[in-house]
């Protein structure tokens, strides 16, 4: 999947979405928000947040996804690699803390791109 050059033609799918501000995963929504991209959190008990609507699971987004984006650790990634295989993102990155080899030789063996990076850093340096 080739990744557009517009932010607002970026889905970003964030798993383990968090409304508690002071959470990377919620820092990332705002500043990929904030910064025109189509975000998609995804949290299992929340309908909402900051207005933005959260999808329960990986199966039920319904647009193809970008980059998704990681902010749980890999006990909790590793029952959801076949939905995250499944959901074909263009990219996957592993946030500090996120990083799973299970989940990246499933990832590679697909064919879908990964990177150990920071979401904040990406955006914040331009390298996104």
């Amino acid at each position: 999947m080739q990744i557009p050059s517009h932010p607002a033609e970026h889905c970003v799918a964030i798993l383990g979405a968090s409304p508690k501000p002071a959470r990377y995963a919620y820092q990332a929504l705002r500043l990929l928000d904030d910064m025109g991209y189509r975000v998609v959190p995804i949290h299992p008990h929340f309908e909402r947040i900051d207005g933005i609507p959260v999808v329960d699971r990986l199966a039920n987004i319904q647009e193809p996804v970008h980059t998704l984006t990681l902010y749980v650790g890999p006990e909790r990634s590793q029952g959801m690699i076949p939905d995250i295989i499944a959901l074909r993102p263009g990219r996957v990155i592993f946030n500090p803390g996120t990083e799973s080899s299970l989940l990246e030789d499933a990832l590679n063996a697909a064919g879908i791109p990964s990177e150990r990076a920071c979401t904040l850093v990406l955006l914040r340096t331009g390298q996104f």
